[in-house]
């Protein structure tokens, strides 16, 4: 490969990188700030949670990888995106409500995002693929953990029902598609709607966990 195309290649996985992140920044805020508003927060407590639950797994990437300052502290357009999902949600809270669960939908879309950008960045700095999925999985938890506690909520990633194992197995097709050298767009989005797909089947169904302290079915007749 030329140094041409190199350039080349480096600067669309850049480009699909900061997409991603933007899609995922802007998903989570609109998450964030819904649940603020469920909770009757005001305008300013729902930004906050808007731009929290947005900025924190990209934050906690980028310092973890040594991609510092992090882009969500030097590039306006991630402030920017948080504050605008957060200000629409405030004033269109009725139309994003009319969503079939809009929280958890959003929270999905923004978990897929982040997951795929996160696993991405880390490859491109050079960690390892294994490494890169397990920064995937936590970039995309690190919003929802944040907006939870903000709310006083045990963080979803700590209940039952798929959530980090979601973002781990979208994190884990795009590691996979590096190590295959498959396209990055293709990769992105295989591993994007894995992701968003088994969230939601999870949330539908109600697939989860063992959960600490469940007990199995006794057989008929009790114990013996």
């Amino acid at each position: 490969m030329t140094t041409t195309e190199l350039h080349a290649t480096l600067e669309v996985q850049r480009t699909l990188i900061l997409i991603l992140d933007l899609c995922g920044t802007v998903a989570f805020a609109l998450s964030g700030a819904m649940a603020g508003i469920r909770r009757r927060l005001d305008v300013f407590g729902v930004l906050v949670l808007s731009v929290a639950a947005s900025t924190f797994g990209g934050i906690g990437r980028d310092v973890l990888i040594g991609a510092t300052p992090p882009a969500a502290l030097v590039d306006w357009r991630y402030l920017g995106v948080s504050l605008a999902a957060g200000v629409i949600a405030f004033w269109w809270s009725a139309l994003i409500e009319k969503l079939r669960n809009p929280v958890r939908l959003l929270d999905a879309m923004g978990l897929a995002f982040f997951a795929v950008a996160g696993t991405q960045k880390a490859l491109a700095f050079g960690l390892s693929p294994v490494m890169a999925a397990l920064l995937g999985m936590l970039t995309g938890i690190g919003g929802g953990i944040v907006r939870d506690v903000l709310l006083a909520e045990i963080p979803a990633v700590l209940r039952s029902d798929l959530y980090a194992v979601a973002a781990l197995a979208g994190a884990a097709i795009v590691a996979g598609g590096h190590v295959l050298h498959a396209p990055n767009v293709i990769t992105a989005a295989c591993g994007g709607l894995v992701c968003f797909g088994l969230r939601l089947m999870a949330i539908r169904w109600g697939w989860r966990l063992p959960v600490a302290g469940e007990k199995k079915a006794r057989p008929p007749g009790g114990e013996h």
